[in-house]
């Protein structure tokens, strides 16, 4: 059977079923959006004469739902138009509805009953061939199949995404023993392709594979806490991004999930294990108090933590009284700081024999050995348990990756010393003479399966461009970015600079590439894999040449960028950019002229420059101009004016988009732009693109004039700009910005509709950058940038 998911039903619509069913929107799946019909009227409906038997009052906890979704903060959904893809309705009313779907998820209270009970009125009226998931943290799955039909128990699995669904990229796919292999096949690849999620297939056992390990990890890390005499602020200190970790470490991690969500994943470990194990699962005295105080974290204000003020405090757990926070200052804090790369600055603390040494140690090596104990049982592979708690938890590095790091050899030793029994699996890695768990050869990888090394399966669309490039080499590369061959006759640029700001170095390789491609190659991608696609121009490099009053040298700077920008543009071959994460000013202005934007979900897109005191020089202004001209339908009357004014908007208020979706409203992307649900797939994805517009006979767009609003124009945008300085809305320099931008984005003083030359408007972004740059105001507002990190408003 050929399966295909047009439409799907989530039922619950908590948190977690109203964030699924925003996730479903996103990618453009029609959802149902179920929920239990209310015992009672609410006093806003009695107050509108509204009856239990109205369909506002019977759809009402759906209905909230929705509402909450376009206030919630992160936003669940990456447009609000993405809403009106749900509909809300109730388990009684609609559950016919459930007949025309191709896959219902069950997000309801977690009570094996109540979801039973449920699945008999979903036999009932569901089509043969409908998948059924369940959303359980934790219970099993095959009891939940229990008793019912055959095609039901072949169409049944656990779907367990993470929280938020949009933006925590795990998901744990739990076959039961009934499920068909074709479907759990299906929901992988599925979960992968559509949904844009690392698929983890898990097995039926007490809260699966990440929330068993990350829950042990965190009870490990109390106990130990405890023990040992370490402060909540101290703990957290350590076991935040210092060893690759997320800044929530571990408590504030806490105080966001809510411990109440914590102990009722952790009571249902409890209650399926016994002895030593069970022990560990069994949540501290001082946090059950904490529960009876309902101190359960941001939910209700205060948990591990207490912001008075501007002052954060940390909570006492032998008092149960807040004092200030502390953090933990060791010689190995220091000495981690002089190592490359995690491994080595995990292997140094871990050992070290300081109180930094000694709270690693104690709670990594019981973890180590714990993951080791149960990875059959929970999963097919080791790769599953690093993916899934990378995945799901933030782990920078999964548990056998750290084992890797930390030498597997001399952490056994060690735990063999201090009378730990030691997992056969683990032994008999070292038995055969191994030293690490995975290994690479030539850019493959493989990992150790208890008898030798396998191949660790990979997607064809994940391109890993470390190991790509061990494996093909480069074309060419300097300090700032690299050519290589993506193979099929697309070539890549890869940028590498510092937070990949744009430089010289960055221009020269942007020149290289595109004559090297016009003459060898089929098409180029420009992307890469570092944190955000790039956060702009070199900012220090810029205010160093201003402050030393080198503007012959920045001319220079901006004239090459913005010959880079139009080569971009011009090239014979198509050119597609990938951007994700922050895409910012420079970043931004590398994006706009290529033939085709492929962008992550989570691009975050914008010109920014005016938050540092300037205006967009590398040919943003006009680029932008030209994408909203470009985005009106043919054989509507342009309204000049109103274009000019949203790019001014856009520009002048440095606004960002949150999402590729939104970009795309904001027009830095057009409609032709393709959108990667998956990041992973994002370079695959881009080099299909450039693929397709070559073997479609790409030619290079012809340059055209461009018509601007002049002179009349600049003084329509001026108005509102003085009219917000006038209030106090906007700084005197903050003004003078936005004159010199209104004056690129007008075209000068030329009569209304006049048509000018791209290079024309070049010029003049050129200049009013330069004037500003060499502006103190302007200068002061770069160095906040730099030291703070966050905007001078001057």
């Amino acid at each position: 059977m050929t399966y295909q998911i047009k439409k799907a039903a989530v039922l619950g619509s908590g948190v977690m079923g109203s964030g699924i069913a925003a996730h479903l929107a996103n990618i453009g799946i029609p959802t149902l959006l179920l929920d239990i019909v209310p015992k009672e009227v609410s006093k806003e409906d009695e107050a509108k004469g509204l009856t239990l038997e109205h369909p506002s009052v019977r759809n009402r906890f759906a209905d909230t739902a929705l509402q909450k979704l376009l206030k919630q903060k992160p936003a669940p959904l990456t447009s609000k138009k993405n809403l009106q893809l749900i509909t809300a309705g109730n388990l009684e009313d609609d559950l016919e509805k459930l007949k025309d779907v191709d896959w219902i998820i069950e997000v309801v209270v977690e009570n094996l009953e109540i979801k039973k009970n449920l699945y008999d009125k979903i036999d009932a009226v569901r089509k043969s061939g409908t998948i059924i998931t369940s959303n359980t943290s934790g219970i099993s799955i095959n009891a939940m199949v229990e008793g019912r039909s055959e095609d039901f128990g072949k169409h049944f699995l656990g779907t367990h995404f993470f929280n938020p669904p949009r933006y925590l990229k795990l998901l744990e796919v739990i076959p039961a023993q009934t499920t068909a292999p074709e479907v759990v096949e299906f929901m992988k690849k599925f979960g992968e392709d559509v949904l844009g999620k690392g698929v983890v297939l898990a097995k039926d056992t007490p809260n699966f594979i990440a929330n068993r390990i990350g829950t042990y990890g965190l009870l490990v890390t109390l106990r130990e806490m405890q023990a040992r005499g370490y402060s909540v602020g101290e703990v957290d200190s350590v076991t935040g991004p210092l060893i690759g970790r997320p800044k929530s470490a571990t408590f504030r991690t806490l105080d966001v999930v809510g411990l109440d969500t914590f102990a009722h994943v952790a009571k249902n470990v409890y209650d399926q294990t016994t002895g030593e194990e069970q022990k560990v699962f069994e949540v501290p005295a001082f946090m059950k108090k904490m529960l009876e105080n309902k101190w359960l974290g941001a939910k209700t204000g205060q948990g591990f933590f207490l912001k008075e003020g501007k002052e954060i405090k940390e909570l006492n757990p032998e008092t149960l009284e807040y004092g200030p926070m502390k953090k933990l200052k060791t010689p190995s804090m220091e000495m981690a700081k002089q190592q490359k790369g995690l491994a080595a600055i995990v292997k140094t603390l871990t050992y070290a024999k300081d109180r930094t040494g000694e709270l690693l140690w104690s709670i990594l090596s019981p973890t180590l050995i714990y993951s080791a104990q149960l990875h059959t049982d929970i999963a097919d592979d080791i790769v599953s348990i690093d993916n899934a708690m990378k995945w799901g938890f933030g782990w920078q590095q999964g548990p056998f990756e750290i084992w890797d790091a930390i030498g597997v050899k001399d952490s056994v030793e060690k735990m063999k010393a201090e009378g730990n029994d030691i997992p056969a699996f683990v032994q008999s890695l070292l038995d055969k003479g191994f030293e690490s768990f995975y290994k690479e050869e030539n850019g493959d990888f493989f990992y150790f399966d208890g008898t030798d090394y396998q191949a660790i399966p990979v997607n064809e669309k994940v391109i890993d461009l470390k190991s790509y490039k061990k494996k093909h080499g480069v074309i060419k590369s300097n300090s700032g970015a690299s050519l290589i061959d993506l193979g099929d006759g697309i070539a890549l640029l890869e940028f590498h600079s510092k937070s990949n700001s744009i430089g010289l170095d960055i221009l020269q390789m942007i020149n290289f590439a595109i004559d090297e491609v016009e003459k060898n190659f089929k098409g180029l991608v420009i992307s890469n894999q570092g944190k955000n696609f790039s956060v702009g121009a070199n900012l220090g490099m810029i205010l160093m040449e201003a402050q030393d009053d080198n503007i012959f040298e920045l001319d220079f700077v901006v004239r090459q960028f913005q010959n880079a920008t139009l080569k971009i543009k011009y090239s014979s071959k198509p050119v597609v950019v990938a951007p994700f994460g922050m895409t910012l000013g420079g970043g931004a202005e590398v994006t706009l002229p290529a033939a085709h934007i492929q962008a992550s979900t989570e691009t975050y897109m914008g010109l920014v420059e005016a938050g540092v005191g300037l205006i967009p020089g590398g040919g943003g202004n006009k680029e932008l101009y030209l994408k909203h001209l470009k985005g009106i339908p043919n054989g509507v009357q342009i309204d000049y004016l109103n274009v000019a004014s949203k790019v001014f908007e856009t520009i002048a208020m440095a606004k960002v988009s949150t999402s590729a979706e939104e970009a795309r409203e904001n027009n830095f992307l057009s409609i032709a732009d393709g959108i990667s649900v998956n990041p992973d797939h994002l370079i695959y994805d881009a080099k299909q693109a450039a693929l397709a517009l070559a073997d479609a006979g790409y030619k290079a767009p012809i340059r055209e004039k461009v018509p601007v609003v002049g002179s009349p124009g600049y003084a329509a945008l001026l108005l509102g700009a003085e009219g917000m300085f006038l209030s106090g809305y906007i700084s005197e320099h903050d003004l003078k910005i936005a004159k010199k931008l209104a004056y690129v984005i007008a075209g000068g003083e030329v009569p209304y509709g006049t048509l000018v030359d791209e290079q024309y408007l070049l010029n003049l972004e050129r200049e009013a950058f330069l004037s500003l740059v060499a502006d103190p105001k302007s200068q002061a507002r770069m160095q906040h940038m730099l030291v703070k990190g966050k905007p001078l408003r001057n």
